[in-house]
């Protein structure tokens, strides 16, 4: 996941994913096995619209009615509640002839897109094991293994011809968006096999009427025999010779990363400033970028920089990142970083989490998110500036004083900024906003750099 063909693949799965809902749809519609008293148009019309009721329901009454539950801080009704929402979503696609497992999907969409994706991740957790087992188990006990052996030679070209021409079709494509031919491969071999949908679409069309018991269990197996050969396929990319690599010869992943108690995530600009400060008293630091360049540039001056996207949690828990004291997140993605914040906070809660911003508003934005310490890029240079400036024109006796009186007021400001966002705030804020000296520092409503620290 931490590679460009990984994340790109990844991509592919989930629009596959994605995909399986008109699928369902049209594989409920057309099967003679669901047609009822009424019309085509008309069950077609019940469909439609009870897919747009159920996701109007689940987009707009999950929030508030989750947002209740979490006030109870309880996490098994936390758990029940996610579950009772996909049961009843499967329940009533069942009811107007559609899959239940459409309803099922549709509820994992919008919960997924939910504020409390990140808690029914970590609360649903221990049953994903034991649910994927189950999935695979029925779908294998509803096979006719017997007919399978009858039919081996079926079962055994159709594999190879579907993995075969999934295959062509993906490096095909991926090289025409722009994929290097060692990320096409690669790409192809990941994932040319059949998706585990292919058994609920084989069995929803079985039980539709559109296909026979025996040609579903031949499907099944085909799709089966698919994924038996990923494994092998992935070991013939990664030694399939092919000109025109990625770029990232020689360069190790976040994954080869020993511990350290110190990770800076991004070596551009500021993490490597903090990076020689931090080495000269001897820390042991682990660095990590997703830029070639840059880490080969870095290996010019004896730096071992690692290669990983530092705003997947899953890649600095492969760099050490549990046992870290502190995580540098200096990563040039204003959009990102406050979802980046929230995942290290949520995943690493021991680790301090100091981060560099673009401007106030995204500073607002990374305390919020529960960040330890933050810093805008240009402050700390600036009031450089203004300081050494002070000191030429003649007061440099008082310019620590001015300088501590502006960081006052502008700690006074941004907790105003993080309280009061609007319009008429911002407004009344820069008409407010000037030097007193005689003036007071008023708590922002986030956690204090000094506090932070001393914690």
């Amino acid at each position: 996941l931490n590679t460009p063909h990984g994340d790109r693949a990844f991509s592919i799965l989930l629009l596959q994913d994605l995909a399986i809902v008109p699928l369902f749809a049209r594989a409920s519609l057309l099967g003679p096995g669901t047609s009822g008293e009424g019309t085509p148009l008309l069950d077609a019309g019940i469909a439609v619209g009870a897919v747009v009721a159920l996701y109007v329901g689940l987009r707009f009454g999950l929030p508030p009615a989750f947002a209740y539950i979490a006030r109870t801080k309880t996490s098994e009704i936390f758990t029940a509640a996610a579950l009772l929402v996909v049961i009843v979503s499967a329940l009533l696609m069942d009811l107007v002839g559609l899959s239940m497992a459409m309803g099922a999907f549709m509820a994992g969409l919008v919960l997924a897109d939910s504020e409390f994706r990140f808690q029914l991740e970590s609360d649903i957790e221990p049953f994903r094991g034991l649910l994927l087992g189950l999935f695979f188990m029925g779908f294998g006990m509803t096979v006719d293994w017997s007919l399978v052996v009858d039919n081996w030679w079926i079962v055994i070209g159709g594999a190879i011809g579907l993995f075969g021409l999934k295959s062509l079709l993906l490096f095909g494509l991926t090289r025409v968006v722009g994929s290097d031919a060692r990320d096409a491969v690669r790409i192809a071999a990941t994932i040319g096999q059949g998706g585990e949908f292919a058994f609920v679409i084989v069995s929803l069309s079985a039980g539709s009427g559109l296909m026979t018991e025996e040609l579903a269990s031949i499907l099944s197996a085909v799709v089966t025999l698919s994924m038996a050969l990923t494994p092998i396929a992935v070991a013939l990319a990664d030694r399939w010779p092919v000109a025109g690599e990625d770029g990232r010869e020689g360069i190790k992943d976040a994954s080869e990363a020993g511990p350290a108690r110190v990770i800076v995530a991004g070596f551009g600009r500021v993490g490597q400033v903090v990076a020689r400060v931090l080495s000269l008293r001897g820390y042991d630091i682990t660095l990590i970028d997703n830029s070639p360049r840059r880490i080969r540039m870095a290996r010019n001056f004896d730096r071992q920089v690692y290669y990983g996207d530092a705003t997947r949690p899953d890649v600095l828990a492969s760099a050490g990142a549990a046992e870290a004291d502190i995580i540098f997140l200096c990563i040039d993605d204003r959009d990102g970083a406050r979802t980046a914040v929230e995942r290290l906070r949520e995943h690493f809660p021991r680790a301090k989490i100091f981060a560099e911003t673009y401007d106030r508003f995204s500073e607002i934005e990374m305390w919020e998110a529960g960040a330890d310490f933050v810093v805008r890029e240009t402050r700390e240079s600036a009031i450089l500036l203004a300081r050494t400036a002070l000191e030429v024109l003649g007061d440099g006796a008082v310019a620590d004083d001015i300088v501590e009186e502006y960081r006052r007021t502008d700690m006074e400001l941004l907790g105003t900024q993080a309280a009061e966002k609007s319009e008429k705030a911002m407004e009344r804020m820069r008409q407010s906003y000037a030097v007193d000296i005689g003036g007071h520092p008023v708590r922002p409503p986030v956690r204090e750099p000094q506090k932070a620290l001393s914690e």
